[in-house]
């Protein structure tokens, strides 16, 4: 059984409070003693990739070495999945025409989990919704409101399944269909480096991409990792804290890209049937999850289902867990989700 819990007025997104440090695209070293006088080794780095600051901190002996085998790990995956990346897999796809493309594996991988992900919440998390992103103006913030024969013509196109994956790592989209992998991409690479962190014997570590927060292992002390619950009214103050184990905790909100005209707010999460931003009434949808990709598309497939679609969604699903913003700010958490408020 999962429980309810309307506890306060704020919306929310996530940061993470693991002591991450440095300036773009240099790494910072440290070495630490804890109480027994043992020394500790703690590295963070902070990089600039996939249009986002990424914070990483690793603990352990190897962990200069591990954040430089982390750093070539993100531009990989940057270079295969980045819809600005002329030479990367996805442009490719996008400017295919109809003709099948050979891919990598891993985006041939990323692309199959989203499309299963595309049939657990009922074809709300899609890929093939780019072009209505691109026409609001989001991918290049040439902000623009299209007409609404425009946003039917393009959401008419919007359809995962009409990709087709076939042999040798081969992706066949529909003509004028072009895809975007950013609502599960930093998820997926969260995931691969915790992989890589734990294959390698990293002690523990904790990474946040743009505010989506993985973590391994726990802190030296034996303590576990706390990540940080932001006031987005502000962006800057802090609501509270929960405390993680091993798990992703991603955050999708209407306050974390957005647009105005006229007094009318616009945000960046668009539902394929209107061809126009979700009119949910929910502002803030955070999943916990042990998988990235997962909890990154459904916190993002949550928010456009509304309230209620999302609690059902949450008790049928119990490999994650979440806490639901609405309008009235109320917050709805799964059960299990010890919400630590910072009084004001």
């Amino acid at each position: 059984m999962k429980r309810n819990g309307m506890i306060c007025m704020l919306c929310m997104c996530i940061v993470m409070l693991a002591g991450c440090s440095g300036t773009n695209n240099q790494q910072s070293d440290r070495t630490e003693t804890n109480g027994a006088g043992e020394k500790e080794i703690k590295q963070t780095a902070e990089i600039f990739a996939m249009n986002t600051i990424m914070n990483l901190t690793v603990y352990g002996e190897e962990a200069s070495q591990l954040l430089k085998e982390a750093r070539a790990l993100i531009q990989t995956y940057e270079d295969r999945f980045s819809v600005n990346v002329e030479t990367s897999d996805v442009a490719k796809l996008n400017r295919a025409g109809g003709q099948p493309v050979q891919v990598s594996e891993e985006t041939y991988d990323l692309i199959q989990k989203s499309m299963a992900i595309s049939e657990q919440t009922g074809g709300i998390f899609d890929i093939s919704i780019y072009p209505l992103v691109r026409a609001w103006g989001f991918t290049e913030e040439e902000y623009r409101i299209p007409s609404e024969e425009e946003r039917q013509q393009i959401a008419g196109i919007v359809d995962y399944r009409k990709i087709k994956l076939a042999e040798d790592h081969t992706v066949i989209m529909p003509e004028k269909m072009q895809i975007d992998l950013g609502g599960i991409a930093k998820g997926y690479v969260s995931d691969k480096l915790m992989e890589l962190f734990r294959d390698q014997g990293a002690e523990a570590a904790v990474v946040s991409l743009g505010g989506n927060v993985q973590t391994y292992g726990e802190k030296p002390d034996g303590t576990p990792f706390t990540v940080g619950i932001t006031n987005p009214d502000d962006g800057e103050s802090m609501l509270g804290t929960i405390e993680v184990g091993q798990t992703a905790v991603i955050t999708s909100g209407s306050y974390q890209r957005y647009f105005e005209r006229d007094g009318v707010r616009y945000h960046h999460i668009m539902d394929k049937k209107t061809g126009a931003p979700a009119e949910s009434d929910l502002t803030s949808v955070t999943v916990l999850c042990e998988h990235g990709e997962m909890a990154d598309s459904i916190a993002t497939a949550m928010f456009v289902m509304g309230k209620d679609r999302a609690i059902a969604f949450d008790r049928e699903h119990h490999d994650i867990s979440c806490i639901l913003i609405d309008k009235s700010g109320g917050i709805w958490t799964s059960e299990g989700i010890q919400l630590k408020l910072i009084k004001s």
